[in-house]
């Protein structure tokens, strides 16, 4: 009897390592299920969120020393870094040399335009127009966005990054305009094709600032559907109408490019 009860016990002891294996081969099935979803995340939500991590963990140090009691605080220290001046126009505001300058400046980036974008231009995708005092810069919508979103897909990053290297190199005041097509959109993040052009505008705003434009020269503003540029009873038409436009001014001052 003692020793059919020990060889059960036995038994039952030498089972135990299947416990244990299934617990490995199940923590093992959700390592690989967490490294795939990891290798598909999106690149162009992972840049966007970088970035804004990034700008976190490098903000300036805003503590200040603490005053003794009793310690007589004198002026207010000085800091070293050059206080942050207004964009004006670089050339005297006056004077018809200031003019011919400002336009030869827009001619320039007219022309850069080109030459960066001149395979999206003969593809369709992109147009550039301008005057005396504009450049339109028009840029279909499936270049930067899925549909019904405002978070700019991988191709955008480039695109945007080198439009903004471009445009860096100049004081001109930048307006970026979002249109839509007349599909209604109800969604919980964009109740209105309204806040979905205003969200798309400020996306590439973005975007152009993370390529080195200095942000006091955007302005972002969003027209929804009511500024088409072609009809929307046409899959051709709805196409051309979802747009972004980057308005490059002859100008410096963005609230005088707001009142065109």
């Amino acid at each position: 009897m003692r020793k059919r009860r020990r060889n059960r016990e036995e038994s039952h002891n030498h089972e135990r390592w299947l416990v244990s294996y299934a617990d490995f081969i199940t923590l093992l099935f959700a390592f690989f299920v967490v490294m795939y979803s990891v290798s598909s995340v999106n690149e162009g939500k992972y840049k966007v969120l970088s970035e804004t991590l990034e700008g976190v963990f490098n903000a300036t140090q805003r503590s200040v020393n603490p005053i003794q009691v009793g310690q007589q605080t004198a002026a207010p220290p000085q800091s070293d870094a050059p206080a942050i001046q207004p964009f004006n126009s670089p050339e005297d505001p006056a004077g018809e040399t200031s003019e011919e300058q400002a336009g030869e400046r827009l001619r320039e980036i007219a022309n850069r335009f080109n030459y960066r974008l001149k395979g999206l231009i003969g593809q369709g995708m992109v147009s550039i127009n301008e005057n005396d005092n504009w450049i339109e810069l028009s840029l279909r919508n499936n270049l930067l966005f899925n549909s019904g979103d405002a978070v700019p897909v991988d191709a955008a990053f480039n695109l945007i990054d080198g439009i903004a290297g471009i445009l860096k190199d100049y004081p001109n005041a930048i307006l970026v305009e979002g249109f839509t097509d007349n599909v209604p959109i109800r969604s919980s993040a964009y109740p209105s094709n309204w806040e979905l052009s205003s969200a798309r505008s400020a996306a590439v705003a973005r975007l152009l600032i993370i390529g080195g434009v200095d942000p006091r020269r955007l302005a972002a503003v969003g027209y929804g559907e009511y500024q088409p540029v072609a009809r929307n009873d046409t899959s051709e038409g709805r196409q051309r109408n979802r747009r972004v436009v980057l308005l490059v001014a002859k100008d410096a001052k963005v609230r005088l490019t707001m009142r065109r």
